[in-house]
């Protein structure tokens, strides 16, 4: 069984390796012809839109690859239909359950490999590719007319103590090196009487939560908190530069220009907490993170799909009949996770089922074809 293990093994990575690396230059072509538009603009050369195209492969690898192990599986399950080698399989004792054990074992290895991707890979490719774009175009980033907005807590030791008010932050634009340009922040005591309003030209991260604030201006208003009113008079001071401690990073602020998809789940986790913390709504990214967790698990699911293949039999065009049914059940899974992920948003289901019902049901769907298959 070991000899048979290590050849199916190898039979199945090598389709799976030549159809991910198949659909990889296909998507890479499609995204170098969107990205030929910007080419010429703000000095975008054709060389740098290569570039971010290729740092865009692994976000590519890590959503193509339940595909390609589908496709890939079916086809060396169908050479092994076509010349007999399954039959031969079958005769000598090899039951379909030992088959799913055998294809189960090999999803352990895709599984793992699509993990890597997923949580070290992509996540840091995707952002340096933005960065690279960003900087390859002399560009910032700016989520709204008036800039980007984040909120946070403010508390009377740092990141611990007691919530002693609430911060706003606005900021104009983020340079391609992660220094902010046109800081505002507006801190309302806890009965959300503004307190303090700090304007700042700019603002550098300085590490362990700290930010430096460069040319600020701080306008301290004095509140009555019976009268609920301003009373007079108001302080302002100009400083060189001025420190604060927030739970606002580098990595939060990142976070709310990409795509909850390409994030990791350790960020994905970390952001959710920070909107739990600060009241706001965490659904879309609750429904990425569950998508994380589930989204290799799927590779068991497509090799479940790919194994009825082995049992069917066509006189002519088999072989090709069966990749193509594959591509289609494949972007059809595609398709039906994407649905999902905005049919839970919009009517607020729970987001680990909302993650979990495709591959829910294209696995009963593999156990309905494989039951049948196994009758015929």
């Amino acid at each position: 069984m070991r000899v048979l293990q290590r050849y199916i093994t190898s039979e199945i990575v090598r389709s799976v390796a030549f159809a991910l690396a198949a659909f990889l230059a296909l998507f890479a072509f499609f995204e170098l012809m969107g990205q030929l538009e910007s080419v010429g603009r703000n000095g975008y050369q054709l060389q740098s839109a290569v570039l971010y195209v290729v740092m865009g492969l692994p976000g590519n690898v890590y959503e193509l690859m339940p595909i390609a192990v589908l496709i890939g599986t079916i086809y060396a399950l169908a050479q092994f239909a076509a010349s007999s080698e399954f039959t031969i399989m079958r005769v000598s004792s090899m039951s379909t359950r030992m088959t799913a054990m055998a294809l189960a074992k090999i999803g352990v290895g895709f599984a793992i490999f699509t993990i890597l991707f997923g949580e070290l890979v992509a996540p840091k490719a995707t952002e340096w590719g933005e960065k690279f774009k960003l900087q390859a175009q002399g560009a910032s980033l700016s989520q709204f007319r008036s800039g980007l907005w984040a909120k946070d807590v403010i508390k009377d030791n740092g990141l611990d103590g007691k919530v002693i008010g609430t911060r706003f932050l606005n900021i104009q634009r983020i340079l391609s090196d992660g220094r902010l340009e046109g800081v505002k922040i507006y801190e309302l005591d806890q009965d959300f009487h503004l307190s303090d309003m700090i304007v700042a030209a700019y603002g550098d991260y300085q590490g362990n939560h700290v930010w430096q604030l460069s040319d600020a201006q701080q306008t301290t208003f004095i509140v009555d908190r019976k009268a609920s009113a301003i009373t007079s008079p108001i302080a302002t001071s100009k400083v060189k530069t001025r420190s604060f401690v927030s739970e606002v990073t580098p990595e939060i602020l990142s976070v709310l220009f990409a795509d909850p998809d390409r994030m990791s789940a350790y960020d994905l986790r970390a952001y959710t907490k920070h909107l739990e913390a600060n009241n706001q709504r965490t659904d879309r990214y609750e429904i990425a993170f569950w998508k994380k967790v589930v989204y290799p698990l799927s590779i068991f699911v497509m090799m479940a799909l790919a194994l009825p293949f082995a049992y069917l039999h066509f006189r002519a065009g088999g072989v090709s009949l069966k990749i193509f049914t594959g591509i289609m059940i494949g972007v059809s899974f595609q398709l039906i996770n994407n649905l999902f992920s905005h049919l839970g948003l919009l009517n607020t289901w729970p987001a680990f089922v909302t993650a979990a019902l495709p591959s829910t049901l294209f696995m009963l769907m593999a156990l309905v074809a494989l039951r049948w298959v196994e009758r015929r």
